[in-house]
Formats: C-alpha cells, structure tokens, sequence
C-alpha cells in the first residue's frame, strides 16, 4: 500500500450530509428533501456557489453568516487526527470528496487539514462527483501510484463500489449503519490496525 484516500463527509468530519436537510427544515418546514438538495447537488459540481445554494433555497440576508453558522456545526470524526499523524510520513495521503468548492475550502481551512494531503480532489472544482469514475481516476493519476496500491475509505456503498472498479482497495467507514458486503470499519483506531 502506497497511497491511503480519504472521503471528507462521515470520514475525516462526523457529519455525513445527512443533516443537511433537517437543518435547512428548521427554518423552512414546508421544504421537502428534493427541493432542498437540488441546489446543494448542482454546487457538488460546480455549477452553483454556494451562497446561491441559500439563496435558492429562501435564505434572506447576510447568506455568509447563515452559511458559517452552518458548517461551525461540523466537527471532526474522533480519532483522525491521531490516525492521520500515524500514516502520514508512509504513505501519499488524498482527499477525494463530494462538496461544493467554498464549504470544502471552509473546513479543510478551519481545521487545518491541507497540510496532511498530498492531493486534494473536490468534485466542486473538478466538477465531477462520485461515484463518476473519472474523479477516481485523475485523484490515482495525482498520487502518481498504481489504483492498487490506493487504499479508499468512504462512508457509502456505491462510491466504494466506483472505487474498486477502477483498482482501489476500498474499506467503509461505517458511520451511518449501512449493510456493506466488504471490508469495513467503524472508527479510526480500527482502521489503523488493517493498515500494515
């Protein structure tokens, strides 16, 4: 193993997305799922901001302040930083994940996670989103290694699927409760003991 890949959402943050929706219902009861994660998917690939994301779906006002307020609830998935600093010096290290460009920006900032990554692959700058093998392809491509020499942690079934049909040894971090046929793990520390 050459290279590890890491999926931001359910993997190096506790939050999965799946907050997402209820947080905006908060505010906007009426809204369902659908009219709520349109405008969130089309900046997963570029093609809105993500202050247009608010703004689409009714948020008035200073849309920076509601957008912070939202991403200040993100937190960092417990162990990672002890697994990142275990691996970092043996192995090219990637994030490869779903987010529009800003909110990736915001929290690799925040928590200070660009220094860790040798690539860095944002579906909202590639414009690109798993489970499209492309994204897979030009983050292996970056890491200059072979895709089997990848390892690739991600929290959902079909991004791992995408993943091993393009060579990558794929483990779930099972942070939602998903039946998963593969390897998989639940935390950190387990993770590190399969690393060799």
């Amino acid at each position: 193993m050459k290279a590890i890949v890491l999926d931001m959402y359910g993997v190096i943050v506790k939050q999965t997305g799946d907050d997402f929706v209820p947080y905006v219902q908060q505010t906007f009861p009426h809204l369902n799922p659908e009219e709520i994660c349109i405008p969130w998917l089309k900046a997963d690939i570029g093609e809105l901001t993500s202050p247009e994301v608010w703004s689409e779906i009714g948020f008035q006002g200073d849309l920076e302040k509601i957008e912070k307020e939202y991403l200040d609830t993100i937190e960092l998935n417990d162990g990672f930083l002890d697994f990142i600093q275990s691996v970092r010096m043996r192995y090219k290290l990637a994030i490869l994940s779903n987010d529009s460009s800003r909110w990736s920006q915001y929290l690799r900032e925040k928590f200070n996670l660009n220094q860790y990554f040798d690539v860095i692959s944002i579906s909202g700058d590639l414009r690109i989103q798993k489970p499209d093998e492309r994204i897979y392809r030009l983050t292996i491509d970056k890491l200059a290694v072979p895709a089997e020499d990848c390892l690739y942690i991600d929290d959902r079934a079909e991004n791992l699927e995408a993943a091993k049909k393009v060579g990558m040894k794929p483990i779930m971090m099972n942070s939602r409760n998903e039946s998963y046929a593969g390897d998989m793990v639940y935390h950190f520390e387990e993770l590190l003991k399969r690393i060799p």
